[in-house]
């Protein structure tokens, strides 16, 4: 049953349809769900979709089979960032016009190098932190790659940013508390590729405040990338949710469950006779 919507409570669920659902993505949609309900709420479903090599139509089709059939219920119309591809540029506008982007030219293999090469070098939310290479190219010299066809990405100066905001940025998580903001932790992230206007960071900021998301909950994999969200929010002048970051499911071995290790799906689970309530048991709730 969907949660009325009239207490300001809203929470989302936001999968990729880039493979099928398992047991850890139903632990988190009813975890929302379940906090949606319980505070008279409200609980969105967004699809995050902008990589187009990876997502595709049939899996999105049996992400949405997946949630009905556990129970849950969500407002329509669904938001499809491929369909917001316009926001997401306007908020790379904002960010060009106080000069807070640069392009850079670096693959990701000679990253990896560089890491390599420097094993010391502080790791972020995207791996290795960029040692902000293309940085300091010279505008004629950023000109001159573009004009010759280089792929590039466009990232955040972070180190600008932090001064343009000019203030000590903290965000809240229900279970760790209070969280300072450093930019030496992310480094300049990647919001844009030159055949994508936008990245996951910048797409998932834009999009909760645009949705008027109160309340994010996630899993711990993405604790520390909320430090580039909540950059990102103070760049864009955009409101800041309350937190939460619950534990990832794990498999018998202790490892998390995921789609590139071959986790049972949700629609395997059914296949083998188990209900909703069984799925709900099977992840702690």
């Amino acid at each position: 049953m969907q949660a009325a919507s009239d207490s300001g409570f809203v929470t989302r669920f936001a999968p990729s349809p880039t493979g099928a659902l398992h047991l850890g993505h139903a632990y988190s949609a009813l975890l929302a769900f379940d906090a949606a309900c319980a505070a008279g709420g409200r609980f969105l479903l967004r699809i995050e979709d902008i990589d187009t090599t990876r997502c595709r139509p049939e899996f999105e089709a049996a992400i949405l089979e997946d949630l009905a059939w556990l129970g849950l219920t969500w407002e329509k119309p669904v938001r499809r960032q491929s369909e917001h591809l316009d926001d997401y540029r306007a908020a790379l506008d904002r960010l060009a016009e106080r000069d807070l982007l640069y392009p850079c030219f670096c693959t990701r293999k000679e990253i990896r190098a560089a890491a390599t090469r420097h094993p010391k070098a502080p790791h972020g939310p995207d791996g290795p932190v960029y040692p902000g290479t293309c940085r300091a190219l010279s505008p004629a010299e950023r000109d001159r790659r573009i004009a010759a066809g280089t792929p590039f990405a466009l990232r955040l100066d972070a180190a600008g940013a932090a001064r343009a905001v000019g203030r000590r940025l903290t965000w809240t998580d229900a279970e760790a508390g209070e969280q300072i903001c450093d930019s030496a932790n992310h480094g300049d992230v990647v919001l844009a590729r030159k055949d994508v206007p936008t990245s996951y960071h910048l797409s998932v900021t834009v999009d909760d405040a645009l949705q008027g998301v109160t309340d994010v909950i996630r899993g711990t994999d993405l604790f520390h990338a909320t430090q580039v969200h909540r950059l990102l929010q103070a760049l864009l002048d955009l409101p800041t949710p309350a937190y939460r970051h619950h534990p990832l499911l794990l498999d018998g071995s202790g490892v998390r469950l995921a789609k590139r290790h071959g986790s049972k799906t949700l629609a395997d689970l059914r296949g083998e006779g188990l209900t909703p309530a069984d799925v709900r048991r099977q992840a702690g709730l």
